[in-house]
Formats: structure tokens, C-alpha cells, sequence
């Protein structure tokens, strides 16, 4: 039994998407998880600790809202990923959220050590994970360089291998054409791309064989399926390996 996964274009902890952020508890706890909201800052670990404390207390404050406990997880170095208390936090909770920051980072960061074991298993046994911007991109077996489009993708986290998610799509990529993104973001032609609009999801539910749009804005299917752009409430089949 998997539990729930959601890919977030942006806006983790905002009001707009508290209903959404306690669906996903909510299906956690139906698998038996406990009401703990864990949030993994990892993607922001180069940020100065200002920043890095407005993200601890704008997760706490949605935890609030929701009437369920937060852990902010201080993972920001792989020595960090590689702590075994850290690890051991995260067993039995019903949400895990990956925010946003550098994804590039966060794959560096998490790959192989006991923090993402224990993220995968936890998953796996019913805990929802979700991945904000950063979080989501990360989940790939690559990850694009945005900012050097000509550079390579580095190394994800390969728990989607086959997807590519783009993630604040209606703000960033506005100004490019659907089709030159595909070229420029190494997609492989047997790989499926999205773009996730900001303050929009995109999720798989425990159980169900279908992912379902969420949100105030669209999610665009670009490559691996016929074109098409879902809004609120629209289903979607795709098959990853």
C-alpha cells in the first residue's frame, strides 16, 4: 500500500492551500499514520537562517490551522540526512512535505542516506509525501537546470523516473513556448512532462489508479500523452514504472 502523492506547482503552508495540505493528513491517517505534519526544508538549506525560520514558522502556522502537530525537520546538510534520530522522526507520520528551494541541492543532499529511506518507507506503508516546486522536480530521475538550460539535468531522486514536472509554470514559462521547453529541458522521448501552475497540485490518492488536478489554476500535460491543460477536478491516467 502506497500512500498519497502530490507534485505542487508552489505555495506550500499558504492559507490558499490548507484544505488541500489536510486531505493529504486526512489520507494518512485513514492509512493508520499518526496526525504529524513533517516538513523537510532540505531544497531551502542554503538560505540564511532568517529565511530558514520564516519557512519553520509558516509550516507551523498551517499545522495550526489544521489542528495537527508539525516537526520541522533541520535537515540542510547530508550529515544532517544521515542523523538517525532525524530519521526515526519521521516513522508513523501522515504527511511529509518537501518544500520548496534548490532541487538540485536537495537530491545532493537526501540521495542514498537514512532520511530518504525512511521518507520512501513511510510512504510506501500509507503516509502521504508531497513535493513543493523544489520537492516535486526532485522526485524525477533528473532534475533540468532552469537557470543553464544548455547544462545537463543532474541526478533526482528516481522515485517518478519517468516524469518531468515544471513547477511555478504559469509564472516562469509564459514566455516560452510548450514546445521549445521540451527541447530545452532534455526531456526524453519516453518520459511524460507537466507543467504545474503556482497554487495548483497535481495528485495520486492511496489507492486510486488515476491523479487529480487541485487547485486554483492548470496543470499542462506537454509531452509523453496528447497535449492538454486540467483544471480543478479533472482526472488523468499515466502509468510510471
Amino acid at each position: 500500500m502506497h500512500g498519497s502523492l502530490a507534485l505542487v506547482g508552489s505555495g506550500e503552508y499558504l492559507p490558499a492551500m490548507a484544505s488541500f495540505e489536510k486531505s493529504l493528513i486526512d489520507d494518512g491517517i485513514k492509512n493508520g499514520k499518526r496526525p504529524i505534519y513533517i516538513q523537510i526544508p532540505t531544497a531551502a538549506g542554503q538560505e540564511t537562517p532568517d529565511r530558514l525560520e520564516y519557512w519553520k514558522q509558516l509550516g507551523k502556522n498551517q499545522a495550526d490551522r489544521l489542528g495537527v502537530d508539525s516537526i520541522f525537520l533541520p535537515i540542510f546538510t547530508r550529515e544532517d540526512a544521515n542523523n538517525l534520530e532525524y530519521a526515526t522522526l519521521i516513522h508513523n507520520s501522515a504527511l511529509m512535505y518537501m518544500s520548496g528551494g534548490d532541487p538540485h541541492y536537495l537530491a545532493e543532499t537526501l540521495t542514498g542516506t537514512p532520511l530518504w529511506d525512511a521518507i520512501k518507507e513511510n510512504w510506501r506503508t500509507g503516509s502521504s509525501l508531497a513535493g513543493c516546486s523544489a520537492g516535486a522536480m526532485v522526485l524525477s530521475s533528473h532534475i533540468p537546470n532552469f537557470r543553464l538550460l544548455k547544462k545537463a539535468p543532474s541526478p533526482g531522486l528516481n522515485l517518478l523516473p519517468e516524469l518531468r514536472v515544471i513547477p511555478h509554470f504559469n509564472k516562469f514559462f509564459r514566455w516560452i513556448p510548450e514546445s521549445a521547453a521540451k527541447v530545452l529541458l532534455h526531456v526524453p522521448d519516453d518520459s511524460i512532462l507537466i507543467g504545474v501552475d503556482e497554487l495548483t497540485a497535481i495528485v495520486k490518492r492511496s489507492g486510486d489508479e488515476h491523479w487529480v488536478v487541485v487547485g486554483e489554476a492548470k496543470v499542462h500535460v506537454l509531452k509523453g500523452m496528447p497535449d492538454q491543460q486540467l483544471t480543478d477536478g479533472q482526472q488523468i491516467y499515466f502509468s510510471i514504472k
